[in-house]
């Protein structure tokens, strides 16, 4: 067996990073390994892997680590992969001590005699009850003590014929699906390569999260983000929400800017060829309402993300007007994105007051408040939060269901030290812990350059981000 020719020298160590690197340490010896993703990383570990199997002339051991966990694998000089045991083989005198333990004594073990019988029937209730492998007492006080089951049976009586199932219960279709391979880090190279391994507890997360954001619901849903304070990471909640719910779920999602006056979503997002705003989808509702309107009709009104397969409904960015947005014009504008859409993700103001906001969390299905983490930001959410549960009805079970999604402190990376670093992932988790008690779950998510400035895009972020982002996204649809 390739296992049992395999040392455990040299010790080899092969680590796979999320960030496309790598390395290969062999006997202390580092190599290290960049590439443009993580599959030409795990073909050059296996290079290097395999050169060394071949200058030894057999098989070696290596220690595997991923991000979804450690292994321990094989690599021929060949360069065939196998899964090597988790457990080391049994030394020969711990077997050895374990067979004798184990092994039957020659003698047969005697069957357990019955109690004398006592005259006593007092006595005879006293009696042990005989283990289930002795043999079966039929006399004496026991005996007496005993009921007997066999006497009260009819022998002649016929067997009753089981009862025949109808064809309509039974099926020979298989009701659970197979479990898919893994198709990450080593797990999945293997699988690849012929040896099927189940995927990692972090693999299986990932796509339960998955399956969560990918259903259709029946019906339209609505999202309101929303925190009192600006800088909370609103919009860049709002991007990453509709990009995700779009991209699994394939469904019509719409993000909206419902700002009272002039929003932000617009300014991160892709513009189209028109300046379009809700002002004009509203003056418009008659026409895009009407039976004979088409689905294509709204792009006039919307702009569209290419990359990630969403619309975004721009609040009015006209700088000479005054117009707010009333409570009216937002049941106008959900009236006919609920037409068009299946999802709808709306940004919001900092005035809970107003009235475009209090009608907004009228037509909300699930609460979500975004919060960097710092102090002035989660007092805000907090606020925010208990202004809602305060109006009771349907704005307090919102809040009680409401998702905070915890964002890291741009203020405290952009130092990039290692204390700073480690006080903005302790404040991250101090605020999240604070607020785990009071709603329905708590996200964090971790520091990313690409959501500071700019147009936001799904693609620029790193890994770490996108995975944090997609666990927000299914525990919001959870809520569904």
């Amino acid at each position: 067996m390739m296992e049992t020719q395999a040392l455990d020298f040299p010790k080899i160590n092969a680590v796979l990073r999320t960030n496309g690197t790598g390395e290969v340490t062999i006997n202390g010896t580092s190599h290290p390994i960049e590439a443009a993703d993580e599959a030409a990383v795990l073909t050059d570990a296996l290079r290097i892997i395999t050169e060394t199997a071949a200058q030894l002339g057999r098989p070696v051991r290596v220690n595997t680590t991923d991000p979804d966990g450690q292994g321990l694998i094989i690599v021929s000089p060949d360069g065939v992969v196998s899964e090597a045991s988790p457990t080391k083989p049994t030394p020969k005198r711990e077997k050895d001590t374990v067979a004798a333990t184990a092994a039957p004594s020659p003698e047969p073990a005697k069957v357990p005699t019955a109690p004398a019988p006592t005259p006593n029937a007092a006595a005879a209730e006293e009696l042990p009850a005989q283990p289930s492998s002795a043999a079966p007492v039929t006399s004496g006080a026991a005996a007496t003590a005993a009921p007997a089951q066999e006497s009260s049976t009819d022998p002649t009586a016929a067997a009753e014929p089981a009862a025949r199932r109808s064809l309509k219960d039974a099926s020979f279709l298989v009701s659970t699906p197979m479990l898919q391979p893994a198709t990450r880090g080593w797990r999945g190279v293997l699988s690849r390569l012929g040896i099927r391994m189940d995927p990692s507890p972090d693999e299986l997360a990932e796509r339960e999260d998955i399956r969560i954001v990918s259903q259709h619901w029946p019906g339209p849903r609505t999202v309101a983000v929303v925190n009192r304070k600006g800088g909370a990471n609103k919009t860049p909640t709002v991007v990453m929400l509709s990009a995700i719910l779009a991209r699994y779920s394939g469904a019509a999602t719409i993000a909206w800017d419902n700002n009272e006056s002039q929003g932000t979503l617009g300014w991160r997002t892709e513009k189209g060829a028109h300046n379009n705003s809700v002002l004009d989808l509203i003056d418009s509702s008659q026409t895009l309402l009407s039976p004979s309107a088409q689905a294509a009709e709204i792009a006039q009104f919307v702009h569209h993300q290419t990359p990630d397969k969403f619309d975004v409904l721009r609040s009015d960015e006209n700088d000479e007007g005054d117009h707010e947005v009333t409570a009216e014009e937002v049941d106008i504008a959900h009236q006919v994105l609920t037409r068009y859409y299946r999802l709808i993700v709306m940004d919001s103001g900092n005035t809970s007051r107003a009235a475009n906001w209090r009608r907004m969390i009228h037509h909300t299905n699930q609460l979500v408040v975004p919060v960097t983490a710092i102090e002035d930001r989660a007092e805000a959410a907090r606020l925010t939060l208990q202004t809602l549960e305060s109006r009771g009805g349907h704005d307090a079970e919102l809040a009680r269901n409401a998702v905070v999604i915890v964002s890291e402190s741009t203020d405290a990376k952009r130092s990039m030290s290692g204390d700073a670093l480690k006080r903005a992932k302790d404040e991250a988790r101090r605020i999240a812990d604070a607020f785990t008690p009071h709603v329905r779950a708590v996200v964090r998510i971790p520091y990313d350059p690409a959501l500071v400035n700019g147009p936001i895009r799904y693609d620029a972020l790193q890994p770490a981000t996108q995975r944090a982002w997609l666990a927000a996204a299914a525990a919001v649809a959870t809520g569904f």
